[in-house]
């Protein structure tokens, strides 16, 4: 951290212990950017995503990633200006012991860009001293979103994870510049392979396979066009599709807000 923005978070600080009445369990306006329509989610960059395939190239693909990493702060924004905020580990020990759990594996927070869930066995969730470990054994290679989403795990391209939740318990630091989130619910929220986001602690990113993984690689850009245009062929009237959208671009849809 440079002494520019150690002395913003600083300012920030003094000026929100003084406005603040009381610590609340949660702070306001939080948001991941200064600008005031910045939403407030957090993502792991380079969250050691992998995906695989069995050797014989068939049958599903399996990925893991973190969607958030613990005891690491990061920088988060308040109408006071920037803080550090931190996830303690154990955060979401209570939300992933509930028994009806739904959380969805979603791309960049699109409610309908789902490709795993927990309500139907396909997406596993469990903490590690890492954090929030994200597992989908079954996704399904024919699955438009799936084919999209493969080869930019494999290039590099995407190498971020990020969660979608309501904070339950926390607390604010002495100077108020760091916030702790000591509890999370992620029932109804979800987990998210993102493009950018604001966590850039979480360990290396990579696509590993074995030599089968060139089948993964034919499934470009192209590829899953034809798939989805197929499946929209079949719709009762036709759907009517915008020019240029036969793919729903990552940047149009839901970013999530917390407070």
């Amino acid at each position: 951290m440079d002494d520019e923005l150690a002395e913003k978070i600083a300012a920030a600080g003094r000026e929100r212990s003084q406005a603040v009445a009381a610590r609340a369990d949660r702070p306001s306006q939080r948001r991941c950017a200064p600008e005031q329509s910045s939403r407030a989610w957090v993502a792991a960059p380079n969250a050691r995503m992998q995906l695989r395939e069995a050797d014989d190239g068939t049958g599903p693909l399996s990925f893991e990633g973190y969607a958030t990493v613990y005891e690491r702060g990061y920088e988060m924004w308040d109408w006071y200006g920037p803080y550090t905020e931190v996830v303690s580990a154990g955060a979401g020990a209570t939300s992933l012991a509930r028994a009806d759990l739904d959380v969805p594996l979603v791309l960049q927070h699109a409610a309908l860009r789902r490709i795993a869930r927990t309500t139907n066995g396909t997406l596993e969730l469990a903490e590690d001293d890492s954090g929030l470990l994200t597992r989908a054994p079954q996704l399904d290679r024919e699955d438009p979103d799936v084919a999209y989403i493969a080869p930019k795990l494999r290039s590099g391209l995407i190498d971020e994870m990020s969660f979608m939740f309501r904070i339950v318990r926390g607390h604010w630091s002495p100077d108020y510049t760091e916030y702790r989130i000591e509890e999370y619910d992620l029932h109804r929220g979800d987990v998210a392979i993102v493009a950018y986001g604001a966590n850039p602690f979480t360990a290396g990113a990579g696509l590993r396979s074995s030599d089968a993984l060139e089948l993964v690689r034919a499934f470009d850009d192209a590829t899953a066009r034809e798939a989805l245009t197929a499946l929209r062929s079949r719709l009762e009237p036709p759907a009517p599709l915008k020019r240029g959208a036969d793919l729903v671009p990552f940047e149009a849809t839901r970013l999530v807000e917390l407070v």
